[in-house]
């Protein structure tokens, strides 16, 4: 494994608010708020089965979603409905490899390819369900998937590990990747639970590819992207119309809130504290959502021109996150209550799901903290 890039090991001197996201003290606002996201998104979109429908897209239901209301339900302490989702999920998505199928619609699975994201996002919430119910075979099934993602899911790109988008966008000359699939802090628990130091590959290759792509203002990426087995990545079309241009969207978003739960290294020095790579890079584009004054597009060219005048939860869950990380907790606040009133006006199930996982990553210590 190549060492660190330079660059990326230094690492700024930080307060403790940008260091962790999470709510203040002893206040219990922010678990309350957070709490509450959790069950409108659950009451709203889990049915009594355990199947996540999105009512608002023709009533299917993705591995993402499933994963998303698992991790929503452990965060919160819901094992009763955290249990629904993955029973759900294992009888109807679960493939023989232990990788999730992506869709399922009128009765059946409609797409059996996976999709890295929802096996990642799976994957942490069965260890932190794990954790917090006292359920063994929780952390079992964990690492079952976790295993395949790491034989399945991943590329070389200059020298390190990378995650794929899944095992079909892995190609001998390029690979398509998702940024907003990079999680840094999955990759981190999972290298601490396992021993396994191709999790710290993948978090290296992943803050190295976003790296480059966030170099320039106004430093969102894209949705898409390609990497090569040579460390070149570059942006990419959206899948599915190659006339399309590159946009900072519905995917890329997850790059910011991703980024802002990174944790900093272990440091032998009691004094140091760390900026995490992760919460640098979503800062970058907090001085670009700032001058937005508050009316956030849901979909950007990369340089930063508007192309929808949609206003979406999740843009604004992303706004919050880069706010957070670049030290601003005021101007995160004020975003996430402005997603959680457009979802409120227009309900949606990617809206309700990332304005709960927002108020929960972002002002809590729900998922975990980072010293734990």
């Amino acid at each position: 494994m190549r060492a660190m890039p330079a660059g990326l090991l230094v690492l700024l001197a930080a307060v403790a608010l940008a260091l962790c996201a999470c709510g203040g003290g002893g206040d219990d606002g922010p678990d309350e708020r957070a709490r509450a996201a959790v069950d409108r998104f659950l009451d709203g979109y889990l049915d009594a089965d355990g199947r996540v429908v999105r009512l608002d897209q023709g009533g299917d239901t993705v591995s993402e979603g499933q994963a998303y209301a698992m991790l929503a339900a452990a965060a919160v302490g819901d094992e009763k409905r955290f249990e629904l989702a993955w029973r759900w999920t294992r009888k109807h998505l679960q493939r023989e490899d232990g990788l999730l199928s992506s869709a399922w619609r009128d009765g059946r699975v409609a797409d059996p390819q996976p999709a890295a994201d929802a096996d990642l996002d799976a994957v942490r919430a069965l260890l932190l369900a794990a954790e917090r119910f006292g359920t063994q075979r929780y952390r079992v099934e964990a690492l079952r998937i976790a295993r395949r993602i790491l034989a399945a899911e991943t590329v070389t790109v200059g020298g390190n590990l990378a995650l794929a988008a899944g095992p079909w966008a892995i190609g001998r000359r390029a690979s398509i990747v998702n940024p907003s699939y990079f999680d840094p802090r999955t990759f981190q628990i999972l290298e601490r639970e396992t021993g396994d130091q191709r999790w710290r590959e993948l978090r290296i290759a992943g803050y190295t590819m976003l790296d480059r792509l966030m170099a320039r203002p106004p430093a969102l990426p894209p949705n898409w992207a390609t990497a090569r087995p040579s460390g070149a990545v570059q942006a990419r079309p959206e899948l599915g119309d190659p006339s399309a241009g590159m946009h900072y969207g519905f995917d890329a978003v997850r790059v910011l809130i991703r980024g802002a739960q990174d944790c900093a290294e272990p440091s032998n020095d009691p004094e140091a504290r760390f900026v995490p790579f992760g919460l640098r890079l979503a800062a970058r584009a907090w001085p670009f959502l700032r001058e937005q004054g508050g009316a956030i597009a849901t979909v950007y060219s990369l340089d930063g021109r508007a192309l929808s005048e949609q206003r979406h939860p999740v843009g604004y869950v992303a706004a919050a996150a880069a706010a957070g990380a670049a030290g601003d907790p005021a101007a995160r606040d004020r975003l996430l209550d402005q997603a959680e009133a457009i979802d409120r006006r227009s309900r949606t199930y990617y809206g309700a799901a990332w304005v709960a996982l927002g108020r929960v990553a972002l002002t809590t210590d729900l998922l975990g903290r980072c010293d734990a």
